[in-house]
């Protein structure tokens, strides 16, 4: 995939829930001069999901079937990722 890791965040989580809502936050500029850093700007983001595919999961299912989605991003090309999923009943 080519663009940004934001993009390529929300394309791999669209296909995978089909999301009510989803917001992807860049957060690196906080992070600037800290602990996995990398200079890009794309070190760090926040995950805001909402998707009927979370409605029975617990919250560390939900975060944990996030991360898969997002394959080798989350390690690898991003050092951390907060994740606040919740389906649209919840």
């Amino acid at each position: 995939m080519s663009g940004t890791v934001a993009s390529e965040m929300e394309q791999l989580l669209t296909k995978a829930f089909a999301p009510t809502h989803l917001e992807i936050i860049n957060d690196s500029a906080h992070h600037a001069g800290h602990s996995g850093d990398d200079g890009s700007g794309e070190s760090h983001f926040t995950v805001v999901i909402e998707a009927p595919a979370f409605a029975d999961m617990s919250r560390l299912a939900r975060q944990r079937a996030v991360i898969a989605a997002l394959g080798d991003i989350v390690g690898e090309r991003v050092h951390a990722v907060a994740i606040k999923a919740s389906s649209p009943a919840a």
